[in-house]
C-alpha cells in the first residue's frame, strides 16, 4: 500500500510542478539552466543532510557506474531538457507528452528483458505517437508560448531520458535503500549540470522575486525534486517499473486542472483530441492479453 501511495504522491508533486516551474521562468525571474542548477544544488544539499536517515550501506564499486548513468539520464539530460522545453511550451502540453513514458519504458523493457510485444501494443504505440504529433504541431496554447513545437520536442527527449532512468534505477533499488545511492546520484548530477547553469545562476536577481516566486522555487526544489526522487525509488522497491510508470497517466489531469485554475494555460479541442489519442494508445499498450493469468507486482 505504501508503494502505491508513494507512486501516486510522485505524480501529484510532478503535476503541480509544471505550473510552479513555468511561473519561475516567466518574466525572466530565472533562466532555464539557472533553474536547473539551483534545483539540483538544493536537492543535493538536502539528500546529503538527510542521508543519515537511511540504513548504513556501502555501494559496491562496480555499481557507481550505474549510479553515474542514472545521474546522466535521470538528472542532467532529464532536467535540462524538461526545464528548457517547459520554457518554450505550456504546462498542459508538457504533462500530456510525459504520458509517453510508460510506452517507452515498455519498449525498453522488451529490448532488455526480451518481453514480447503484441500487435495491440504496436497499435497503441502508433496511436500515442500520432497524438503527440497532433499536440506538438496543432495544439498551440491560447496563452502564447515562445516555440511550442520545439518545447514539446525537448519534453519528449526528457521523457525518453527519464524512461531510461527508471530502468537504471530499478536495478539499484533492488540492492540498496534510496538514501544510500540518491545522494551520490545527485552529486554526480550536480557536477554534470553546473557548466550549463553556473553563469546564468550567478546573474539571477533574487531581490526581484515575489513571495509567490520564492514559494514556487521552493516547491520545485523540495517537492518536485527532493520528494519525488526519494518516493519514486521507494515505490520501485515493491512495484515493477512498468507499474510505477502507469501512474504518469494522472499527471495531465492534475496538471491541466491546476494550470487552468492558476491561469497558466487553457483548454482547447485539439488538446482534448490529442490527449484522447495518447490515453487510448497507452491503454492498448498496457492492456493484458486475454487469457493471461494476472500476477501481482
Amino acid at each position: 500500500m505504501f508503494a502505491l501511495i508513494a507512486a501516486l504522491a510522485v505524480q501529484f508533486l510532478y503535476a503541480l510542478s509544471y505550473t510552479f516551474a513555468k511561473d519561475v521562468l516567466a518574466d525572466n525571474y530565472m533562466t532555464p539552466f539557472g533553474l536547473v542548477l539551483i534545483r539540483v544544488l538544493g536537492a543535493t544539499v538536502l539528500f546529503w543532510l538527510f542521508g543519515w536517515l537511511g540504513p548504513k550501506e556501502k555501494i559496491n564499486k562496480k555499481d557507481y557506474l550505474i549510479v553515474f548513468l542514472g545521474a546522466v539520464f535521470g538528472v542532467a539530460i532529464n532536467m535540462i531538457f524538461f526545464i528548457k522545453g517547459l520554457s518554450y511550451t505550456s504546462p498542459i502540453h508538457a504533462s500530456v507528452i510525459v504520458t509517453m513514458a510508460p510506452i517507452i519504458v515498455l519498449i525498453l523493457s522488451s529490448i532488455y528483458l526480451k518481453e514480447r510485444i503484441t500487435s495491440l501494443k504496436i497499435v497503441g504505440v502508433i496511436m500515442a505517437f500520432i497524438g503527440a504529433i497532433v499536440l506538438t504541431v496543432y495544439g498551440k496554447s491560447k496563452l502564447e508560448a515562445d516555440n511550442v513545437p520545439l518545447g514539446n520536442a525537448l519534453i519528449l527527449i526528457n521523457v525518453i531520458s527519464y524512461s531510461i532512468y527508471i530502468i537504471i534505477i530499478k536495478k539499484l533499488t533492488d540492492k540498496y535503500h534510496p538514501f544510500t545511492f540518491i545522494k551520490w546520484l545527485f552529486l554526480f548530477g550536480l557536477v554534470l549540470v553546473t557548466p550549463f547553469g553556473f553563469s546564468e545562476l550567478i546573474t539571477t536577481n533574487f531581490s526581484s522575486f515575489t513571495p509567490y516566486i520564492y514559494f514556487s522555487l521552493a516547491f520545485v526544489v523540495v517537492g518536485a525534486t527532493f520528494g519525488t526522487y526519494i518516493l519514486n525509488p521507494l515505490a520501485l522497491r515493491h512495484l515493477k517499473a512498468s507499474t510505477v510508470s502507469t501512474f504518469i497517466y494522472i499527471q495531465p489531469v492534475i496538471a491541466g486542472i491546476f494550470a487552468i485554475i492558476m491561469g497558466s494555460d487553457s483548454l482547447s479541442e485539439v488538446k482534448i483530441i490529442a490527449s484522447t489519442l495518447i490515453f487510448m494508445g497507452v491503454y492498448f499498450v498496457t492492456k493484458k492479453p486475454k487469457g493471461k493469468v494476472k500476477t501481482n507486482d
